[in-house]
């Protein structure tokens, strides 16, 4: 009996110690919205777990949702919230609706996101925002953001490689063959890295988003560099 106690409780000890030592980090789909909402759509991924990171993870992520939802990006930022960010949005239809009654365009915002790539050192989460404020289209922008999971602090591109020069010579390989259609891109002789570089199961993901190196008519630009190609140059553990 007194055997049995005993083990139990360096069982739990043990148990307790270890979760402690290596917190589990969880993301939760949770969507936003407020009482005067009407055409704005966030759906993103919260993270839980240890306060210390995931502060860090969900302050960015919620700023840059924030960001997405601003129609006049040099404006000064006053908006906290994601809630403050819809309710701004909803506020500026109002009175352009005002200022323009026969209008016919119903506004709409919609931002998604989803957790790309988990794994014991880093944290790859994609960000879709889709805006229409009038006109012939909307807009539609894809984000990419890197965390570190033991500190939840964003990671800069530069920082994800041990040398970046190598790593832009193997992207411009493989953008080469995902390119057939050279005369599409504004400069198709001056290769350079997209703003977006995210990774998911196979490996990095490289994005260019509308009009960054193409004619809005392009689209979305992307291509995957498989692991088994870049794992000597990253400066994390692939291995999930």
């Amino acid at each position: 009996m007194y055997n049995t106690k005993f083990i139990l409780t360096l069982l739990c000890f043990l148990l307790l110690f270890s979760c402690k030592k290596d917190p589990k980090l969880v993301f939760k789909e949770s969507s936003f919205t407020t009482d005067k909402n009407k055409m704005v759509e966030v759906i993103i991924p919260v993270a839980t777990g240890d306060l210390s990171i995931i502060d860090n993870i969900n302050s960015v992520v919620n700023n840059h949702v924030i960001k997405m939802l601003r129609l006049d990006p040099s404006e000064p930022v006053s908006i906290k919230t994601i809630e403050e960010g819809i309710d701004a949005f909803n506020e500026e239809y109002n009175r352009f609706d005002a200022d323009f009654p026969d209008t016919t365009q119903d506004w709409e915002a919609q931002i998604d996101g989803e957790v790309m790539y988990q794994s014991p050192e880093l944290i790859s989460i994609s960000l879709t925002s889709y805006l229409y404020t009038g006109g012939a289209h909307g807009n539609l922008t894809i984000s990419f953001l890197n965390f570190d999971t033991k500190t939840g602090k964003l990671i800069k591109n530069s920082d994800l490689f041990k040398n970046m020069d190598e790593f832009n010579a193997l992207a411009n390989r493989y953008f080469e063959n995902t390119i057939e259609d050279k005369d599409v891109l504004f400069d198709p002789q001056s290769f350079q890295l997209p703003e977006n570089i995210g990774f998911n199961d196979e490996g990095a993901v490289l994005l260019y988003n509308a009009y960054e190196i193409a004619a809005y008519s392009e689209g979305i630009i992307e291509f995957i560099i498989p692991f088994e190609s870049i794992n000597a140059l990253l400066n994390f553990n692939s291995t999930q």
